[in-house]
């Protein structure tokens, strides 16, 4: 995704040139741009055993022109609630089942996914994987769709009326879309400050996104829970967005 000129937020950092516009790995792409990157920016308290703060920031080698087919995604403030089951998509050129690769052209794929409360996800996840704070989950427990492998650094977004909102960058999971394991992804709402910090000019436009109703999450109990998992933490949820040279590695890493 793309957060502001320069910059691309995502949880990936396997390719030092970017594309943007791009709708088809294999054919011809007529509004398609390409840039290099300056500069990766990891975030420091990154652990790749526990994909705990799963994101990065690439700085383009030069400002990104804004067309019809290339535009900044608005990224999740820090103040955003995402309650169980909100309407969520992901993007992106991955495989389509567990070791099937996307057919040629290879166009971008897209997918309607709700969102899974931490709490619910911690359960699920309770002896595979440790789901922090800095997460947030999103996929169908009956399986069947969701990210996977060749999708991550992809963003997962959500709308507010006509403005589209960044709450995520694919980071893990187990295989793809299996049932009760849903995505995992780097929660972009708990990045605000440090990617502020990063970014001396195109500030990207941090949105508040606001969840109606109930969040029926905080009901959710489980062993996993009960046991003391204090790196749960109740807060709001929220892989690129705005245009500079910087990409926000969060999201528009592909």
């Amino acid at each position: 995704s793309l957060a502001s000129t320069p910059f691309i937020l995502s949880t990936s950092t396997s390719g030092l040139l970017v594309y943007l516009g791009r709708q088809n790995q294999k054919s011809i792409n007529p509004n398609e741009v390409s840039q290099t990157v300056s500069q990766i920016t990891r975030h420091p308290n990154y652990n790749s055993a526990t994909h705990d703060n799963d994101i990065c920031l690439l700085k383009l080698s030069s400002s990104v022109t804004f067309t019809d087919y290339v535009r900044p995604v608005c990224l999740t403030a820090g103040s955003s609630t995402y309650y169980n089951g909100t309407t969520s998509w992901v993007t992106g050129w991955g495989n389509i089942n567990s070791g099937v690769s996307l057919p040629s052209p290879q166009t971008l794929q897209e997918v309607e996914l709700p969102i899974v409360g931490n709490r619910k996800c911690t359960c699920l996840y309770a002896g595979v994987g440790s789901i922090t704070g800095n997460m947030i989950c999103a996929g169908l427990l009956a399986g069947g769709k969701g990210s996977c492998q060749g999708d991550s650094g992809g963003p997962l977004v959500s709308k507010s009326g006509s403005v589209w909102i960044q709450s995520g960058v694919v980071s893990f999971g187990v295989s793809c879309a299996k049932p009760n394991f849903p995505g995992v992804y780097a929660r972009v709402s708990q990045y605000q400050a440090w990617i502020k910090s990063q970014i001396s000019t195109d500030q990207p436009g941090f949105v508040t996104f606001s969840s109606s109703g109930n969040n029926s999450d905080l009901t959710v109990t489980c062993a996993a829970l009960s046991g003391g998992a204090t790196h749960l933490l109740s807060f709001s949820l929220s892989l690129l967005l705005s245009l500079s040279p910087i990409l926000l590695s969060f999201y528009l890493f592909l």
